[in-house]
């Protein structure tokens, strides 16, 4: 849950960033939004929330 919540405030804090000062059009990230909500609800769900689990283990170890 703590891994998830984090994503989520450093995602909005990106797309905040993008719109912002990149150009990113407002109707550009509702589409995104969007996309990632019926993406969440998809069969791929599953997937993904496991690809990005391995992703975070991964990012967790490294020691820089």
């Amino acid at each position: 849950m703590i891994l998830t919540l984090s994503a989520v405030i450093l995602l909005g804090v990106l797309v905040t960033f993008l719109v912002r000062y990149a150009g990113l059009l407002w109707w550009h990230a509702l589409i995104c939004i969007l996309f990632g909500f019926l993406l969440a609800a998809s069969s791929l769900a599953p997937y993904i929330r496991s690809f990005v689990a391995v992703i975070a283990r991964v990012l967790a170890g490294l020691h820089l």
